[in-house]
């Protein structure tokens, strides 16, 4: 029974992950957008569901996966979160290098393009603190806080640049992906007690 259960949650995960790039796959605005431009809206996608599963496995709440095997995963899936983030605002920057230039300067006409960008080096600023973790000699309570406040401004940048975007992403799809992602979000950080009182013991 706890097989099944297992495969079964792994299985309703997959498809809540597959649905929003299926949807987009079947998009008929495909049609007129070159192949680097899709590639680039694909990887954004993938971005977001990368966003879903980080807290379900910061959280130990996927079966399998939990303790220190789903802090080991969770960071590979923050590398694949990075990957996914460079090859979206790479690929946009080969068909438009003009409109990323204007994105990153913050002085886009687009509100979404700036939800974006701050997303985006929210990301590069968590991994920067994961891999310098030790260097920079942060205690586990400071890092705790620090990564969970970045990973607030990731979830929530990343929601509404998402949301403000009319594109090849199906409308519900990406709601209700958008809508888990905060929740699961949200969850982890009330379950793991981030923002608790520092209890005896702890450095």
């Amino acid at each position: 029974m706890n097989r099944l259960r297992a495969l079964l949650i792994w299985a309703i995960l997959a498809t809540i992950l597959a649905v929003p790039l299926l949807a987009a796959a079947a998009s008929p605005l495909l049609q007129w957008r070159q192949p680097v431009y899709i590639a680039a809206g694909f990887a954004g996608i993938t971005a977001m569901a990368l966003l879903l599963l980080q807290p379900l496995l910061a959280g130990g709440y996927m079966p399998g996966v939990s303790g220190l095997r789903g802090r080991r995963v969770h960071r590979w899936t923050g590398l694949l979160l990075v990957g996914a983030i460079i090859l979206h605002v790479g690929g946009l920057w080969l068909t438009s290098p003009p409109d990323v230039i204007d994105a990153l300067l913050f002085r886009s006409p687009t509100p979404f393009s700036v939800w974006g960008v701050i997303a985006m080096w929210a990301v590069f600023a968590a991994a920067f603190l994961a891999a310098f973790r030790r260097s920079l000699a942060l205690s586990p309570r400071l890092w705790r806080r620090l990564h969970t406040l970045l990973a607030m401004v990731i979830v929530a940048g990343s929601v509404v640049h998402a949301l403000l975007i009319e594109g090849t992403m199906e409308t519900y799809s990406k709601a209700a992906l958008c809508a888990l992602a905060v929740a699961a979000t949200v969850k982890v950080i009330f379950d793991l007690k981030i923002w608790a009182r520092r209890s005896r013991g702890e450095s």
